[in-house]
């Protein structure tokens, strides 16, 4: 009797160890469970994020234009896809493989932060450098127009200063003579043409010898010339009828020449021009019946 008493405290007894022990045995089944749950949800965060990462260094590298930052943003790029391929093909009951992965994920967020840093800091400087390219295209062009207008002002002021320093012919007379030096009536009795004008007064003229060249043009727009006789204006040679050198003082002048006439005179309507340091200073028609 004592004997099976003791047997059954001893069953009972190893049925309470075994007891425990599955229980302890499925506690720990229910964890390690729980934790390759957690782990395989670990798992498929990180490989979104290596995912992200090498998406990004794409990114990057469309942003610049360094070629040896490129290379190393390649080189990151790749390190992070092998490691998501690593993550992929490790299981997710391996704790110890998915624990080191997630250590290099770190690793690659960090190196990816400081390369967006550095990018930024890059993007900031070319920004500024654009603006400051682009102020100083401004600033250049707006000085070639200031430059442009002084260009166009000075040379204004130079035409005008050239304008105000020409000589001026005024007071034009033209008489036809005779053969008795009276006015002729009549174009048939016209021997000489007496031409009289004046050099007016101008202080900003340059003084000194001065050649003057009267043209005198016919009804029909022909010059009465003696011989090839030519002078200088715009650049051409034109006739000239005569030609006068005259000694100028700046103060007002007056001058008279003469044309002898040796040719047929038609009735009509003339012209006189007057020239003189290639210009046309003074002009004037005159009626020959």
């Amino acid at each position: 009797m004592e004997k099976n008493k003791k047997f059954i405290i001893a069953i009972a007894a190893l049925i309470g160890v075994i007891g425990i022990i599955s229980f302890l045995a499925f506690n720990e089944f229910r964890k390690n469970k729980e934790m390759t749950e957690l782990f395989a949800i670990e798992k498929e965060e990180m490989e979104n994020e290596y995912n992200t990462f090498a998406t990004q260094y794409d990114e990057l590298q469309i942003q610049i234009s360094n070629d040896s930052l490129r290379e190393k943003l390649e080189s990151e790029k790749l390190k992070t896809q092998r490691l998501l391929e690593e993550l992929r093909q490790v299981k997710s009951s391996n704790a110890a493989e998915i624990m080191r992965l997630k250590k290099e994920l770190k690793t690659v967020r960090a190196v990816l932060r400081s390369y967006v840093m550095q990018i930024d800091s890059l993007n900031k400087i070319n920004e500024a450098l654009t603006k400051e390219n682009q102020e100083v295209k401004t600033k250049y062009s707006a000085a070639t127009v200031q430059i442009s207008n002084l260009a166009a002002e000075k040379k204004n002021l130079n035409e005008k200063v050239s304008l105000a320093a020409q000589l001026d012919a005024t007071n034009i007379v033209v008489t036809p003579m005779n053969k008795r030096g009276k006015k002729a009536k009549k174009v048939k009795d016209v021997k000489k043409i007496a031409i009289t004008f004046t050099i007016v007064k101008n202080i900003t003229a340059e003084t000194g010898n001065k050649t003057l060249y009267l043209r005198i043009a016919k009804p029909d727009n022909d010059i009465l010339t003696k011989g090839n006789t030519t002078f200088s204006y715009e650049d051409r040679n034109i006739s000239y009828s005569i030609k006068k050198y005259i000694e100028y003082t700046g103060e007002e002048q007056s001058v008279t020449v003469y044309w002898d006439v040796e040719e047929f005179l038609p009735a009509g309507t003339y012209n006189v021009y007057i020239f003189a340091d290639g210009n046309m200073i003074g002009q004037n028609s005159f009626q020959m019946r």
